[in-house]
C-alpha cells in the first residue's frame, strides 16, 4: 500500500534508503539542509519540503538518518522541528546512530503528541544501504515496530526488535564495540603481509572465509589494497560513535580498554586530516608498507 513517507538526511548511506522508499512507489517529502545533494532523488520523483515541521503535514512516517546527535536533537526538538509539530497517529524513525538516552527522550516526547517514535540505526556501510541489505536494530513500541516492517524489509535484510525505546541504540553500540577491534586487527594483519613481503591479496584469500573472517575484512579489505578510502562510512562519525560508545559504557560500570584504544587511534587519524575517509582509512596510521 502507498504511503506518506517523509525523509530526513540524503548522506552516504541516507540517499540510497530514500531511493529504495521511491522505487517501491511511496509518496516521498524530502528535506535536507543542502537541497542539492537531494536533487537526484527530486529528479526520481521525490517532493522537497523547506522544513522537519512542513514534513510532519504531509507524512505519516517520517525517518531520519543525520551525522551526529546535535544534528538529532535540532531537527526533532527546535521550534521548526518535528517534535512540536507531530500529529497524532504519526511515527518517527531515527536510524541515525545516536545516544540511547536521547532516543529514550524522543520517544518520550512523541507519545505527548500522541504519536510514536522509533530509534532504528543501521549497519551494512553504504553497499548495503545500496543493495538494501542492511542490519536494522529497532527500540521502541514492538507494535509499530510490526506494522512498519513492510516498509523496513525495503531496506534491509536483518530487522531484530530489541526492546523499549533505547534499545536499537544500544545494540548498534554493540556493533560499533566490536568493529573496533576488528578495524585494528585488519590493519595490523594487511601491514604485517606487506612487511613480511607476501602478497597481500593472497593472504586475503586465504584469511578471510577462516576463523578471521568478517564483514571488514571481505568489504574494507579490498578497499585498502586497492588505496581506496573514500567514505563507506565517514571516520568521524565513527569517532562520534565510539565516544557516545564509551561514554555508555561508563555509565553502565563497564570498562572497555578495546573500545578506548580504538578511540584513540581514530583520533589520531582525525587529527592526520583522514576525518571525512572512510573506516578503512586506520591503515594510514601504519606508515609506508
Amino acid at each position: 500500500m502507498k504511503q506518506n513517507i517523509g525523509f530526513i538526511g540524503t548522506g552516504v548511506m541516507g540517499h540510497s534508503i530514500a531511493q529504495h522508499l521511491l522505487n517501491a512507489g511511496h509518496n516521498l517529502h524530502l528535506y535536507t539542509r543542502t537541497r542539492q545533494k537531494a536533487q537526484s532523488l527530486l529528479d526520481s520523483g521525490a517532493i522537497w519540503v523547506d522544513s522537519p515541521a512542513a514534513l510532519t503535514q504531509t507524512s505519516d512516517v517520517i525517518f531520519t538518518i543525520v551525522g551526529f546527535p546535535q544534528d538529532v536533537e535540532s531537527i526533532y526538538f527546535n521550534t521548526n522541528g518535528l517534535i512540536p509539530h507531530l500529529r497524532p497517529n504519526m511515527v518517527l524513525v531515527d536510524m541515525t546512530t545516536s545516544s540511547p538516552d536521547l532516543a529514550r527522550r524522543i520517544a518520550a516526547a512523541a507519545v505527548e503528541q500522541q504519536a510514536i517514535a522509533l530509534d532504528a540505526p543501521v549497519s551494512g556501510g553504504d553497499k548495503g544501504a545500496r543493495e538494501a541489505t542492511l542490519s536494522i536494530m529497532v527500540g521502541g513500541d514492538e507494535p509499530t515496530f510490526k506494522r512498519l516492517l513492510p516498509l523496513l524489509r525495503l531496506l534491509g535484510c536483518n530487522i531484530v526488535y530489541h526492546g523499549p525505546a533505547g534499545s536499537g541504540q544500544h545494540c548498534k553500540l554493540c556493533n560499533q564495540i566490536a568493529i573496533t577491534g576488528t578495524m585494528i586487527g585488519l590493519c595490523e594483519s594487511l601491514a604485517y603481509a606487506r612487511k613480511s613481503g607476501l602478497e597481500p591479496n593472497h593472504v586475503l584469500q586465504s584469511i578471510a572465509s577462516g576463523a578471521a573472517g568478517s564483514w571488514s575484512l571481505s568489504n574494507l579489505a579490498p578497499r585498502i589494497l586497492n588505496n581506496d578510502f573514500s567514505p563507506g562510512f565517514f571516520v568521524k562519525h565513527f569517532i562520534k560513535d565510539m565516544e557516545i560508545a564509551a561514554a555508555s559504557a561508563t555509565a553502565l560500570n563497564l570498562d572497555t580498554p578495546g573500545l578506548k584504544l580504538a578511540l584513540e587511534l581514530y583520533q589520531q587519524l582525525a587529527a592526520a586530516g583522514y576525518g571525512d575517509n572512510g573506516t578503512q582509512a586506520l591503515y594510514k596510521l601504519y606508515g609506508d608498507v
